[in-house]
């Protein structure tokens, strides 16, 4: 990863370890998103439009996905920011990040976020017509 950090009191530093990634510091702390992305699935068919920093997306089941990571995060500690579309029947969505499994495992890490995609509030998942998400850390 290529590391470009302004530093107050000395200036711009560079570090690099060959990946092709660049990270955009301040201070240390890095001011651009890790990874980013646009999917959908449909007809069985799972599709992304568009991402960055993203080896793959696996649907698990409707509405159920991981997202994999080509260059593991330094840590954990990450803002996942994630959108859908409505439904056709014009149903709004919410987006559960790093969800418990059984209630025993949280589904995150530095190389991968699974999701959950679910009408407004209550339970019921789905597919929706795309997913479009940006994840921010160290």
């Amino acid at each position: 990863m290529n590391i470009i950090n302004a530093v107050s009191g000395t200036g711009i530093t560079q570090t690099a370890d060959g990946s092709g990634l660049i990270k955009v510091q301040s201070n240390g702390v890095t001011t651009n998103a890790l990874a980013w992305g646009n999917f959908y699935y449909t007809g069985s068919v799972m599709s992304t439009r568009s991402s960055y920093n993203v080896s793959s997306i696996t649907r698990n089941g409707t509405g159920d996905y991981t997202i994999n990571y080509t260059t593991a995060f330094a840590d954990s500690n990450y803002a996942w920011l994630g959108s859908t579309n409505q439904n056709a029947a014009g149903n709004a969505a919410n987006i559960s990040v790093g969800y418990q499994d059984n209630g025993s495992n949280v589904l995150y890490s530095t190389t991968q976020t699974r999701i959950l995609v679910k009408f407004g509030s209550g339970s019921t998942v789905y597919d929706p017509p795309s997913v479009t998400f940006a994840v921010f850390g160290n």
